[in-house]
């Protein structure tokens, strides 16, 4: 079972890295045709809120309550009963989405005064923030559907095509920012971003109907179909809302604070963020999304043992790719920050400046990675109030610790209090599992973690000693600056895994961990 887990997970983390490639791509190309300043900050802030609902209605809160109620209509219930609630929930949240779309479009002034009440200082940034709101806004109708697609195809294993999907969002972005862009006046320019945004947003949704059409569950929004079905992940959902977004919540809480401080601040959390959100995106998403139907399926089959065993093989997965993608961030943070976007408008203080938060964001990788598969643990078993008291605890940690760093630290301070409140919420979440929900780790786990020390400091002492310092990278063009990005991470990669084999951890040790 495991081994098919492994095989899910790369095949998701594959499809990932490619989108996430071309999420660099894109960063660079940003970087360089606008530089962090007023125009990038007022795009992210625009783009920033209906991702940050996206990612707590679509991947957050209706996936988490979604997939599991699937699972168990799969496991129990005959095929025309899992229609009538695929029916029924298309036709709830087409509805809810398409009210909350048009009031976010109407509201989009309000919107940038509310998450980014800074903006108010620069009138023209704020309304530019707003404009590009108004387009981007609908972004949340449309992939939240795809969301809604993306777990169908996951709950009868057909990873890989949600997987690929936001691939489109990067292309569609890059798309825009090289040929959309000479088309506006020269203040304006970053207004073809919104536009990359929108268009992105119905690709994405159109790009899944054919592989549901193949498995006969393109559903047509019907409502009464299942009442009973919907009402169970509307239960579901709504304490969910705010256990697994709390991440995405503390960044909204940095983005209000950020607006407050020096114009760029907003465009050095983004790019260091982005940094962060590679190793993330790749592994940690990818391996929450292949584990939670497999622990759904296992405790609506009561097998208690398969659960723990399962649940178990992720958080060694996690610590496992986690721990050396946490340091080589901070140990390559710099010669990376410079060698991908260092160009044109892109200048040596804008990488000094996203260095310093990229460091803090890195310290808490680990921690964001645990907290996706630790709540995968508890929304498998329908168990959405442990999560829910877990995430407003580190909520109210993260607002503390923000008003706490700020000053010292800028928005430097502002990331290390979204990793420290992640590293509370990590380990909440695994005490409350093994208090209240009886999981047991199995053996071996000392083993497993002095491996994953002695791969670290050998990983550690390889980059320090080879890596060049950021100003050797300046003397390099970009074909140079890429095949040694490329080099560097395999090669610390290389040094890791190493270690590993020669400390006795095989292939079939990491199928079955």
């Amino acid at each position: 079972m495991r081994n098919k887990l492994l095989k899910s997970t790369l095949v998701v983390s594959l499809m990932t890295s490619l989108s996430r490639l071309l999420g660099l791509v894109r960063d660079v190309i940003i970087g360089a045709m606008f530089g962090p300043g007023a125009g990038v900050d007022a795009f992210i802030v625009a783009f920033r809120i209906p991702n940050f609902l996206r990612r707590i209605f679509a991947e957050g809160g209706f996936s988490q309550a979604f997939v599991p109620v699937l699972s168990e209509y799969r496991e129990r219930r005959s095929r025309d009963e899992v229609s009538a609630l695929l029916e029924h929930t298309v036709a709830v949240l087409g509805s809810w989405l398409c009210v909350t779309t048009v009031i976010g479009v109407l509201a989009a002034p309000l919107l940038i005064w509310l998450f980014a009440p800074g903006f108010s200082a620069d009138l023209e940034k704020q309304a530019l923030a707003a404009r590009m709101l108004s387009i981007t806004f609908p972004y949340i109708l449309f992939i939240s559907l795809t969301a809604m697609a993306g777990g169908i195809l996951n709950t009868y294993r057909r990873f890989a095509v949600p997987a690929f999907t936001p691939v489109l969002l990067n292309l569609s972005l890059i798309g825009c920012a090289l040929w959309l862009t000479p088309y506006f006046p020269a203040e304006q320019r970053v207004v073809a971003l919104a536009w990359g945004v929108l268009i992105a947003g119905v690709a994405q949704l159109l790009f899944q109907f054919p592989f549901l059409l193949k498995l006969r569950l393109l559903p047509r929004p019907r409502f009464r179909r299942d009442r009973e079905g919907v009402g169970r992940i509307i239960k579901l959902m709504i304490p969910t809302l705010f256990a697994v977004s709390v991440t995405q919540v503390n960044l909204m809480v940095d983005t209000i604070i950020a607006s407050f401080l020096e114009t760029g601040s907003i465009s050095w959390l983004y790019f260091s963020d982005r940094l962060v959100e590679f190793p993330l995106g790749v592994f940690g998403i990818a391996l929450a999304t292949v584990v939670l139907p497999s622990l759904a399926a296992e405790h609506a089959g009561k097998d208690h043992a398969a659960f723990n065993k399962t649940l178990d093989w992720a958080l060694r997965w996690a610590l496992l790719v986690a721990l050396p993608a946490s340091a080589g961030l901070m140990l390559l943070g710099a010669p990376l920050l410079t060698a991908l976007f260092q160009y044109n408008e892109f200048s040596a203080y804008d990488v000094h400046m996203a260095h310093r938060s990229l460091l803090m964001y890195a310290l808490g990788l680990p921690a964001f990675i645990l907290v996706k598969v630790l709540s995968a643990g508890f929304f498998s078993k329908q168990d959405t109030k442990t999560p829910v008291t877990v995430a407003v605890l580190a909520m109210l940690a993260n607002i503390v610790l923000n008003l706490a760093l700020v000053v010292p630290l800028a928005h430097a301070g502002l990331a290390l209090a979204t990793s420290l409140s992640a590293c509370l919420n990590a380990a909440l979440l695994y005490y409350a599992l093994r208090r209240k929900k009886g999981f047991q780790t199995s053996p071996g786990w000392l083993l497993h973690l002095g491996r994953i020390g002695l791969a670290l400091a050998v990983m550690a002492l390889a980059l320090v000693y080879f890596v060049p310092a950021p100003s050797t990278w300046l003397q390099w063009g970009l074909y140079e600056r890429a095949v040694n990005v490329v080099s560097f991470t395999l090669a610390g990669a290389l040094a890791y895994f190493a270690t590993l084999w020669l400390c006795g951890l095989r292939l079939r040790n990491l199928r079955n961990l």
